[in-house]
Protein backbone atom coordinates (compact mmCIF):
# COMPACT_ATOMS: atom_id res chain seq x y z
CA UNK A 1 0.00 0.00 0.00
CA UNK A 2 1.26 3.48 -0.85
CA UNK A 3 2.34 5.79 1.92
CA UNK A 4 -0.31 8.37 1.02
CA UNK A 5 -3.01 5.78 1.60
CA UNK A 6 -1.52 4.93 4.97
CA UNK A 7 -1.57 8.60 5.90
CA UNK A 8 -5.23 8.77 5.03
CA UNK A 9 -5.89 5.65 7.13
CA UNK A 10 -4.18 7.24 10.13
CA UNK A 11 -6.05 10.52 9.80
CA UNK A 12 -9.44 8.88 9.41
CA UNK A 13 -8.81 6.54 12.32
CA UNK A 14 -7.84 9.33 14.70
CA UNK A 15 -10.77 11.54 13.71
CA UNK A 16 -13.28 8.69 13.84
CA UNK A 17 -12.11 7.56 17.27
CA UNK A 18 -12.45 11.07 18.66
CA UNK A 19 -15.62 11.94 16.77
CA UNK A 20 -14.20 15.25 15.51
CA UNK A 21 -14.18 17.14 12.24
CA UNK A 22 -10.83 16.87 10.50
CA UNK A 23 -10.23 20.58 10.13
CA UNK A 24 -10.02 23.08 12.97
CA UNK A 25 -12.93 25.39 13.76
CA UNK A 26 -11.21 28.69 13.23
CA UNK A 27 -11.77 32.42 13.53
CA UNK A 28 -13.47 32.88 10.17
CA UNK A 29 -17.23 32.62 9.85
CA UNK A 30 -18.88 32.91 6.42
CA UNK A 31 -22.68 33.13 6.31
CA UNK A 32 -24.76 34.39 3.38
CA UNK A 33 -21.83 36.25 1.92
CA UNK A 34 -20.78 37.84 5.22
CA UNK A 35 -17.19 37.10 6.31
CA UNK A 36 -16.30 37.79 9.94
CA UNK A 37 -12.97 36.94 11.55
CA UNK A 38 -11.07 37.72 14.73
CA UNK A 39 -7.40 37.00 15.45
CA UNK A 40 -4.82 38.20 17.96
CA UNK A 41 -2.07 40.66 17.11
CA UNK A 42 0.51 38.00 18.13
CA UNK A 43 0.21 35.15 15.60
CA UNK A 44 1.04 32.61 18.32
CA UNK A 45 -1.54 34.19 20.63
CA UNK A 46 0.71 33.86 23.71
CA UNK A 47 1.38 36.87 25.95
CA UNK A 48 3.04 37.65 29.26
CA UNK A 49 0.77 38.17 32.27
CA UNK A 50 -0.34 41.81 32.28
CA UNK A 51 0.50 42.35 28.61
CA UNK A 52 -2.31 43.74 26.48
CA UNK A 53 -3.65 41.34 23.87
CA UNK A 54 -5.22 42.99 20.85
CA UNK A 55 -8.10 41.21 19.09
CA UNK A 56 -8.27 42.25 15.44
CA UNK A 57 -11.68 42.01 13.78
CA UNK A 58 -12.31 42.03 10.03
CA UNK A 59 -15.71 42.17 8.38
CA UNK A 60 -16.63 41.88 4.74
CA UNK A 61 -19.34 40.94 2.31
CA UNK A 62 -18.64 38.84 -0.78
CA UNK A 63 -14.92 39.40 -0.38
CA UNK A 64 -15.14 43.19 -0.03
CA UNK A 65 -14.63 45.08 3.27
CA UNK A 66 -17.68 46.57 4.94
CA UNK A 67 -16.81 50.21 5.39
CA UNK A 68 -18.96 51.18 8.38
CA UNK A 69 -20.57 48.76 10.85
CA UNK A 70 -20.74 47.73 14.48
CA UNK A 71 -19.72 44.34 15.86
CA UNK A 72 -20.59 43.11 19.36
CA UNK A 73 -18.22 41.01 21.44
CA UNK A 74 -17.82 39.17 24.73
CA UNK A 75 -14.43 38.80 26.37
CA UNK A 76 -13.53 36.91 29.51
CA UNK A 77 -11.48 34.22 31.18
CA UNK A 78 -12.32 30.89 29.57
CA UNK A 79 -15.42 29.23 30.94
CA UNK A 80 -16.07 31.84 33.61
CA UNK A 81 -19.51 33.45 33.94
CA UNK A 82 -20.34 37.05 33.10
CA UNK A 83 -17.71 37.95 30.50
CA UNK A 84 -17.17 41.58 29.57
CA UNK A 85 -19.47 42.78 26.81
CA UNK A 86 -18.78 45.53 24.36
CA UNK A 87 -19.02 46.85 20.83
CA UNK A 88 -16.32 47.69 18.32
CA UNK A 89 -16.71 50.07 15.40
CA UNK A 90 -15.69 48.65 12.04
CA UNK A 91 -14.10 51.14 9.66
CA UNK A 92 -12.95 50.04 6.22
CA UNK A 93 -13.55 46.45 7.20
CA UNK A 94 -11.48 46.39 10.40
CA UNK A 95 -11.61 47.13 14.12
CA UNK A 96 -9.88 46.12 17.33
CA UNK A 97 -10.28 45.80 21.08
CA UNK A 98 -8.00 44.55 23.84
CA UNK A 99 -7.79 42.65 27.11
CA UNK A 100 -5.36 41.12 29.57
CA UNK A 101 -5.06 38.76 32.55
CA UNK A 102 -3.19 39.37 35.77
CA UNK A 103 -2.46 35.67 36.30
CA UNK A 104 -1.58 32.76 34.01
CA UNK A 105 -4.59 31.62 32.02
CA UNK A 106 -6.63 32.23 28.90
CA UNK A 107 -8.93 34.87 27.52
CA UNK A 108 -11.55 33.82 24.99
CA UNK A 109 -13.60 36.21 22.91
CA UNK A 110 -16.62 35.90 20.65
CA UNK A 111 -17.59 38.50 18.09
CA UNK A 112 -21.10 38.81 16.68
CA UNK A 113 -22.41 40.65 13.63
CA UNK A 114 -26.07 41.05 12.77
CA UNK A 115 -26.95 42.19 9.29
CA UNK A 116 -29.90 44.20 10.58
CA UNK A 117 -30.90 45.64 13.98
CA UNK A 118 -32.86 43.09 15.96
CA UNK A 119 -31.99 40.22 13.65
CA UNK A 120 -32.15 36.89 15.49
CA UNK A 121 -29.33 35.24 13.56
CA UNK A 122 -25.77 36.48 13.93
CA UNK A 123 -22.49 35.66 12.24
CA UNK A 124 -20.11 34.55 15.02
CA UNK A 125 -16.33 34.08 15.25
CA UNK A 126 -14.00 33.23 18.15
CA UNK A 127 -10.40 33.74 19.20
CA UNK A 128 -8.32 32.99 22.29
CA UNK A 129 -5.18 34.34 23.94
CA UNK A 130 -2.91 32.61 26.45
CA UNK A 131 -1.06 34.44 29.23
CA UNK A 132 2.06 32.65 30.46
CA UNK A 133 0.35 29.24 30.06
CA UNK A 134 3.55 27.40 31.01
CA UNK A 135 3.15 28.91 34.49
CA UNK A 136 -0.33 27.46 35.12
CA UNK A 137 -0.06 25.42 38.32
CA UNK A 138 -2.03 22.36 39.46
CA UNK A 139 -5.36 23.28 41.03
CA UNK A 140 -4.81 20.66 43.75
CA UNK A 141 -1.94 18.35 44.72
CA UNK A 142 -1.82 14.62 44.01
CA UNK A 143 -3.67 12.70 46.78
CA UNK A 144 -1.29 11.16 49.31
CA UNK A 145 -2.68 7.67 48.71
CA UNK A 146 -2.96 8.01 44.91
CA UNK A 147 -0.32 5.35 44.24
CA UNK A 148 -1.66 3.02 46.93
CA UNK A 149 -5.18 3.27 45.50
CA UNK A 150 -4.06 2.35 42.00
CA UNK A 151 -1.77 -0.40 43.27
CA UNK A 152 -4.82 -2.02 44.91
CA UNK A 153 -6.81 -1.72 41.69
CA UNK A 154 -4.05 -3.39 39.69
CA UNK A 155 -3.93 -6.16 42.29
CA UNK A 156 -7.65 -6.73 41.68
CA UNK A 157 -6.96 -6.93 37.96
CA UNK A 158 -4.16 -9.44 38.52
CA UNK A 159 -6.66 -11.91 39.98
CA UNK A 160 -8.47 -12.07 36.62
CA UNK A 161 -6.70 -14.55 34.30
CA UNK A 162 -5.75 -13.03 30.96
CA UNK A 163 -7.19 -15.52 28.50
CA UNK A 164 -7.69 -13.56 25.29
CA UNK A 165 -10.04 -14.74 22.59
CA UNK A 166 -8.67 -13.77 19.16
CA UNK A 167 -11.00 -14.24 16.21
CA UNK A 168 -9.40 -13.74 12.78
CA UNK A 169 -11.07 -11.08 10.62
CA UNK A 170 -10.38 -9.71 7.14
CA UNK A 171 -7.56 -7.19 7.03
CA UNK A 172 -7.98 -3.91 5.10
CA UNK A 173 -4.21 -3.84 4.52
CA UNK A 174 -2.09 -6.33 2.61
CA UNK A 175 0.56 -8.08 4.68
CA UNK A 176 -1.23 -7.58 8.00
CA UNK A 177 -3.14 -10.11 10.13
CA UNK A 178 -6.18 -8.81 12.03
CA UNK A 179 -8.27 -10.15 14.87
CA UNK A 180 -11.24 -9.24 17.01
CA UNK A 181 -9.81 -9.37 20.56
CA UNK A 182 -11.84 -10.02 23.69
CA UNK A 183 -9.69 -10.01 26.83
CA UNK A 184 -11.05 -10.65 30.33
CA UNK A 185 -10.80 -7.72 32.72
CA UNK A 186 -12.26 -6.71 36.06
CA UNK A 187 -16.05 -7.24 35.72
CA UNK A 188 -18.41 -6.33 34.27
CA UNK A 189 -16.80 -5.67 30.90
CA UNK A 190 -13.76 -7.07 29.07
CA UNK A 191 -11.23 -5.30 26.92
CA UNK A 192 -12.82 -5.27 23.47
CA UNK A 193 -10.76 -4.29 20.45
CA UNK A 194 -9.15 -5.05 17.13
CA UNK A 195 -5.61 -6.39 17.14
CA UNK A 196 -3.28 -6.27 14.12
CA UNK A 197 0.24 -7.50 13.49
CA UNK A 198 2.50 -7.87 10.46
CA UNK A 199 2.16 -11.19 8.72
CA UNK A 200 5.09 -13.37 9.75
CA UNK A 201 5.85 -11.19 12.77
CA UNK A 202 9.21 -12.03 14.33
CA UNK A 203 9.84 -12.90 17.95
CA UNK A 204 10.88 -9.78 19.93
CA UNK A 205 10.95 -7.85 16.68
CA UNK A 206 8.12 -5.30 16.88
CA UNK A 207 7.01 -2.20 18.79
CA UNK A 208 3.54 -2.10 20.37
CA UNK A 209 0.91 0.58 19.86
CA UNK A 210 -2.48 1.11 21.50
CA UNK A 211 -5.22 3.35 20.03
CA UNK A 212 -7.84 4.69 22.46
CA UNK A 213 -11.12 6.46 21.82
CA UNK A 214 -12.70 9.84 22.31
CA UNK A 215 -16.04 10.24 24.08
CA UNK A 216 -19.11 8.44 22.81
CA UNK A 217 -20.39 4.91 22.44
CA UNK A 218 -19.03 2.99 19.47
CA UNK A 219 -17.17 -0.19 18.64
CA UNK A 220 -13.47 -0.44 17.94
CA UNK A 221 -11.95 0.81 14.68
CA UNK A 222 -9.79 -1.51 12.58
CA UNK A 223 -8.16 0.92 10.19
CA UNK A 224 -5.83 2.52 12.78
CA UNK A 225 -4.07 -0.61 14.05
CA UNK A 226 -4.00 -2.18 10.59
CA UNK A 227 -2.29 0.92 9.21
CA UNK A 228 0.14 1.05 12.15
CA UNK A 229 1.05 -2.61 11.66
CA UNK A 230 1.85 -1.85 8.03
CA UNK A 231 3.70 1.44 8.41
CA UNK A 232 5.50 0.97 11.73
CA UNK A 233 5.67 -2.83 11.83
CA UNK A 234 3.76 -2.58 15.09
CA UNK A 235 1.72 -4.96 17.17
CA UNK A 236 -1.21 -2.59 17.27
CA UNK A 237 -4.60 -2.60 18.93
CA UNK A 238 -7.59 -0.27 18.98
CA UNK A 239 -9.90 -0.70 21.98
CA UNK A 240 -13.29 0.88 22.46
CA UNK A 241 -13.78 2.83 25.66
CA UNK A 242 -16.49 0.63 27.13
CA UNK A 243 -15.60 -3.02 26.63
CA UNK A 244 -18.57 -3.52 24.32
CA UNK A 245 -18.80 -5.78 21.24
CA UNK A 246 -17.32 -4.57 17.96
CA UNK A 247 -18.80 -4.52 14.48
CA UNK A 248 -22.43 -4.14 15.51
CA UNK A 249 -25.04 -2.03 13.65
CA UNK A 250 -25.37 1.63 14.57
CA UNK A 251 -28.67 0.88 16.28
CA UNK A 252 -26.86 -1.37 18.78
CA UNK A 253 -24.59 1.44 19.93
CA UNK A 254 -27.39 4.01 19.88
CA UNK A 255 -29.41 1.78 22.22
CA UNK A 256 -26.47 1.51 24.64
CA UNK A 257 -25.94 5.26 24.47
CA UNK A 258 -29.59 5.86 25.33
CA UNK A 259 -29.65 3.10 27.96
CA UNK A 260 -27.00 1.74 30.32
CA UNK A 261 -24.24 4.01 28.97
CA UNK A 262 -26.30 7.19 28.95
CA UNK A 263 -24.27 9.94 30.62
CA UNK A 264 -21.66 7.33 31.54
CA UNK A 265 -19.13 10.02 32.34
CA UNK A 266 -20.89 10.86 35.60
CA UNK A 267 -21.74 7.34 36.71
CA UNK A 268 -20.41 6.46 40.18
CA UNK A 269 -18.63 9.77 40.64
CA UNK A 270 -19.51 9.86 44.37
CA UNK A 271 -17.39 6.75 45.09
CA UNK A 272 -13.87 6.11 43.82
CA UNK A 273 -14.58 2.35 43.81
CA UNK A 274 -17.55 2.86 41.48
CA UNK A 275 -16.46 5.76 39.27
CA UNK A 276 -16.95 4.86 35.61
CA UNK A 277 -13.40 5.83 34.74
CA UNK A 278 -12.05 3.15 37.08
CA UNK A 279 -13.18 0.39 34.73
CA UNK A 280 -12.06 2.34 31.67
CA UNK A 281 -8.56 2.82 33.07
CA UNK A 282 -8.21 -0.79 34.20
CA UNK A 283 -9.08 -1.86 30.66
CA UNK A 284 -6.14 0.28 29.55
CA UNK A 285 -3.86 -1.60 31.92
CA UNK A 286 -5.12 -4.97 30.71
CA UNK A 287 -4.80 -4.00 27.03
CA UNK A 288 -1.18 -3.00 27.60
CA UNK A 289 -0.54 -6.23 29.48
CA UNK A 290 -1.88 -8.12 26.47
CA UNK A 291 0.40 -6.27 24.05
CA UNK A 292 3.45 -6.77 26.28
CA UNK A 293 2.66 -10.48 26.61
CA UNK A 294 2.99 -11.03 22.86
CA UNK A 295 6.20 -12.94 22.05
CA UNK A 296 6.74 -10.59 19.09
CA UNK A 297 6.94 -7.45 21.29
CA UNK A 298 10.42 -5.95 21.29
CA UNK A 299 10.28 -5.15 25.01
CA UNK A 300 11.24 -1.52 24.37
CA UNK A 301 8.55 0.50 22.59
CA UNK A 302 5.01 0.85 23.97
CA UNK A 303 3.02 3.72 22.44
CA UNK A 304 -0.47 4.95 23.34
CA UNK A 305 -2.31 7.50 21.20
CA UNK A 306 -5.72 9.11 21.20
CA UNK A 307 -7.61 12.39 21.26
CA UNK A 308 -10.03 14.09 23.64
CA UNK A 309 -11.17 11.32 26.03
CA UNK A 310 -8.60 9.17 24.23
CA UNK A 311 -5.97 11.80 24.94
CA UNK A 312 -6.84 11.55 28.61
CA UNK A 313 -6.65 7.77 28.45
CA UNK A 314 -3.20 8.02 26.85
CA UNK A 315 -1.98 10.14 29.76
CA UNK A 316 -3.55 7.79 32.31
CA UNK A 317 -1.93 4.82 30.57
CA UNK A 318 1.50 6.40 30.93
CA UNK A 319 0.84 7.14 34.59
CA UNK A 320 -0.30 3.58 35.26
CA UNK A 321 2.40 1.70 33.34
CA UNK A 322 6.03 2.87 33.52
CA UNK A 323 6.82 0.81 30.40
CA UNK A 324 4.81 3.20 28.22
CA UNK A 325 7.58 4.89 26.25
CA UNK A 326 5.66 7.43 24.15
CA UNK A 327 2.16 8.93 24.01
CA UNK A 328 0.24 11.22 21.69
CA UNK A 329 -2.64 13.09 23.34
CA UNK A 330 -4.67 15.45 21.17
CA UNK A 331 -6.73 18.13 22.99
CA UNK A 332 -6.79 15.80 26.03
CA UNK A 333 -9.82 15.47 28.27
CA UNK A 334 -10.04 14.25 31.90
CA UNK A 335 -7.70 17.03 33.04
CA UNK A 336 -7.97 19.43 35.99
CA UNK A 337 -11.24 18.15 37.48
CA UNK A 338 -10.55 20.46 40.42
CA UNK A 339 -10.03 23.54 38.26
CA UNK A 340 -12.80 25.50 39.99
CA UNK A 341 -10.83 25.34 43.23
CA UNK A 342 -8.22 27.51 41.52
CA UNK A 343 -10.78 29.76 39.81
CA UNK A 344 -10.51 27.94 36.46
CA UNK A 345 -12.90 25.94 34.35
CA UNK A 346 -12.44 22.16 34.53
CA UNK A 347 -11.87 19.98 31.50
CA UNK A 348 -14.31 17.43 30.12
CA UNK A 349 -16.18 15.57 31.59
CA UNK A 350 -16.78 18.45 34.05
CA UNK A 351 -16.92 15.67 36.61
CA UNK A 352 -17.43 17.81 39.71
CA UNK A 353 -20.84 19.50 40.10
CA UNK A 354 -21.29 22.68 42.13
CA UNK A 355 -23.32 23.22 45.27
CA UNK A 356 -24.08 26.87 46.06
CA UNK A 357 -21.37 27.95 43.64
CA UNK A 358 -18.68 25.69 45.12
CA UNK A 359 -17.38 22.27 43.99
CA UNK A 360 -19.22 19.33 45.57
CA UNK A 361 -16.64 18.23 48.20
CA UNK A 362 -17.45 14.51 47.98
CA UNK A 363 -17.17 14.30 44.20
CA UNK A 364 -14.16 16.61 44.22
CA UNK A 365 -12.25 14.17 46.43
CA UNK A 366 -13.14 11.20 44.19
CA UNK A 367 -12.25 13.08 41.01
CA UNK A 368 -8.63 13.57 42.11
CA UNK A 369 -7.94 9.84 41.64
CA UNK A 370 -9.03 10.03 37.99
CA UNK A 371 -7.37 13.30 37.00
CA UNK A 372 -4.78 13.16 34.23
CA UNK A 373 -3.11 16.16 35.81
CA UNK A 374 -2.10 13.69 38.54
CA UNK A 375 -1.35 10.71 36.29
CA UNK A 376 1.04 12.97 34.36
CA UNK A 377 3.32 13.23 37.39
CA UNK A 378 3.91 9.46 37.32
CA UNK A 379 4.66 9.17 33.60
CA UNK A 380 8.04 7.95 32.35
CA UNK A 381 7.15 8.39 28.68
CA UNK A 382 7.88 11.03 26.09
CA UNK A 383 4.78 12.88 24.97
CA UNK A 384 3.37 15.03 22.20
CA UNK A 385 0.22 17.06 22.84
CA UNK A 386 -1.87 19.71 21.16
CA UNK A 387 -4.22 22.39 22.45
CA UNK A 388 -6.91 24.59 20.92
CA UNK A 389 -7.15 28.08 22.39
CA UNK A 390 -10.90 28.31 21.65
CA UNK A 391 -11.68 24.80 22.88
CA UNK A 392 -14.62 24.98 25.30
CA UNK A 393 -14.81 21.20 25.81
CA UNK A 394 -11.22 20.64 26.93
CA UNK A 395 -10.25 24.22 27.83
CA UNK A 396 -6.62 25.13 27.24
CA UNK A 397 -5.96 25.89 30.91
CA UNK A 398 -6.95 22.31 31.80
CA UNK A 399 -4.55 20.97 29.17
CA UNK A 400 -1.70 23.11 30.48
CA UNK A 401 -2.42 22.14 34.11
CA UNK A 402 -1.63 18.60 33.00
CA UNK A 403 1.16 19.46 30.56
CA UNK A 404 3.06 21.49 33.14
CA UNK A 405 3.02 18.42 35.42
CA UNK A 406 4.56 16.17 32.74
CA UNK A 407 8.09 15.37 33.96
CA UNK A 408 9.80 14.02 30.85
CA UNK A 409 10.48 15.02 27.27
CA UNK A 410 7.42 16.74 25.85
CA UNK A 411 6.12 18.93 23.07
CA UNK A 412 2.85 20.83 22.70
CA UNK A 413 1.48 22.14 19.41
CA UNK A 414 -0.53 25.32 19.81
CA UNK A 415 -3.58 25.92 17.60
CA UNK A 416 -4.78 29.46 18.49
CA UNK A 417 -7.88 29.30 16.29
CA UNK A 418 -8.90 25.69 16.93
CA UNK A 419 -11.78 24.50 19.07
CA UNK A 420 -12.36 20.89 20.10
CA UNK A 421 -10.98 19.36 16.97
CA UNK A 422 -7.83 17.97 15.46
CA UNK A 423 -5.65 19.10 12.61
CA UNK A 424 -3.63 17.28 9.98
CA UNK A 425 -0.62 19.14 11.37
CA UNK A 426 -0.87 17.32 14.70
CA UNK A 427 -1.51 13.93 13.10
CA UNK A 428 1.54 14.33 10.89
CA UNK A 429 3.65 15.58 13.81
CA UNK A 430 2.56 12.54 15.83
CA UNK A 431 3.47 10.09 13.07
CA UNK A 432 6.86 11.75 12.58
CA UNK A 433 7.56 11.69 16.32
CA UNK A 434 6.53 8.03 16.56
CA UNK A 435 8.84 7.04 13.71
CA UNK A 436 11.73 8.91 15.35
CA UNK A 437 10.96 7.38 18.73
CA UNK A 438 10.93 3.84 17.35
CA UNK A 439 14.21 4.45 15.52
CA UNK A 440 15.83 5.89 18.67
CA UNK A 441 14.64 3.06 20.91
CA UNK A 442 15.43 0.19 18.57
CA UNK A 443 18.28 1.49 16.43
CA UNK A 444 16.29 0.77 13.29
Amino acid sequence: MKKSHLGRFRLLALAAAAGWPLLPAGALSDTNGIQLSVVTDHPGAVYAVGEDAKFLVTLGRDGQPITDAEVSYTLGQEGMPEPQQGKVRISRGAGAFGGTLKEPGFLQCKVFYRTAPGATNAVVAMAGAGFDPLKIKPSMPVPEDFDAFWARQKQRLATVPMRPELTPIKSPVEGVECFDAQIPCVPPRPVSGYFARPSGAKKKGHPAMLFVHGAGVRGSILVGPAGAAKQFGALAMDINAHGIPNGKPKEFYDALNAGELKDYRGQGREDRERCYFLGMFLRLVRAMEFLKAQPEWDGKVLIVRGGSQGGGQSIAAAGLDPQVSFISAGVPAICDHSGRVAGRVAGWPKLVPEIDGKPDPKVLEVARYFDCMNFATRAKAEGIFDVGFIDVTCPPSSVYAMYNNWPGKKEILIEPLMGHSTSPRFVEATNKAIAEHIAKMTGR
